[in-house]
């Protein structure tokens, strides 16, 4: 009777699971602070690939994390990049993995910022265009999603313009709409190599206090032609979550690196019970309105639903 009566369901096909990909060989390095998670080289990337694929999921999110960094972010655009190369590598060997490619510069920025930077301010236009390139080029090598990430005004309506110039009409568009300025990032920084050398990123992305200008920038993303919109954090945004979803476009929430450390970190310590409070806190993002669930727990989600926990 419960199961005739309950009201929101969970299922592989909701999840997106995000990896991280470092420019070398023979590499996979443990993320200290996200217990679980690894940077791989694509000499080892099978090894998490072949879970992916096992696991029943539909795909992943990738971020790439090169060698070199400058301050133009050279290496986001380089058709021999280190996210280029894996993303060739992932659609050769899984074609039936869906590959969203996230688009921002501060993996590849030698400030770690995600923008063009002068005088210690960031240029949000003559960011666009690096942005633009950058969304081509993954494209270009098997990218079936681009999603922007660095929260810089018009950066939508630059890239749908710019992947219709170059033949990729086809190609949707994930948008980090509602991306706030979060203490929840601090784990990720350490997976991606992303921390700004300076300030912080309150100027571009958005203050945790402000729910209504979420809605504009989701709305404003949409007129931009955004084919996805996003929440980013899940849990302490369920409101903007339960709020966007009025939108009736596809929406998407992404369960941060802070939100999954401090469950690992709990359940560690023998003080909560993983699974469930995972699965608890995966119903939470449904209920409140996400098509799709971008989380690190997704292989573990995906085994669990197996067990019918």
């Amino acid at each position: 009777m419960r199961r005739l009566v309950h009201e929101t369901h969970i299922s592989k096909d909701d999840l997106i699971y995000p990896i991280f990909v470092a420019e070398g060989e023979n590499i996979k390095n443990p993320v200290a602070s996200m217990p679980g998670i690894y940077q791989y080289s694509i000499d080892r990337i099978d090894e998490i690939l072949s879970e992916i694929k096992d696991s029943g999921i539909p795909g992943l999110l990738i971020f790439g994390i090169p060698k070199h960094k400058d301050e133009l972010a050279s290496g986001a655009y380089d058709e021999n990049g280190v996210t280029q190369q894996a993303i060739r590598y992932i659609k050769k060997k899984y074609p039936e993995l869906l590959v969203v490619a996230d688009v921002c510069l501060c993996e590849y920025t030698s400030h770690g910022h995600c923008g063009v930077v002068k005088e210690d301010k960031i240029l949000n236009d003559e960011t666009l265009p690096l942005l633009s390139k950058m969304a081509v080029s993954l494209a270009k090598v098997g990218a079936d999603i681009i999603a922007p990430s660095d929260m810089m005004d018009g950066r939508v309506a630059a890239i749908r313009k710019a992947l219709d110039e170059n033949g990729l009409a086809d190609i949707p568009i994930m948008a980090y709409s509602a991306k706030f300025a979060s203490a929840y990032y601090s784990p990720f920084r350490d997976a991606a190599d992303s921390a700004p050398c300076f300030g912080d990123r309150k100027t571009y992305q958005m203050d945790c206090a402000n729910g209504r200008e979420a809605l504009r920038e989701i709305a404003d993303d949409i007129s931009e032609g955004a084919d996805i919109v996003m929440v980013k954090p899940a849990l302490a945004y369920l409101d903007i979550i339960k709020e966007a979803s009025a939108y009736g476009f596809p929406l998407a929430a992404y369960n941060v690196s802070g939100e999954y450390s401090m469950v690992k970190a709990a359940a560690e310590k023998g003080f909560i019970d993983e699974k469930k409070i995972v699965m608890e806190n995966m119903i939470a993002i449904k209920r409140a309105g996400a098509d799709i669930i971008i989380t690190y727990h997704a292989l573990d989600v995906a085994k669990w639903l197996e067990e019918k926990v």
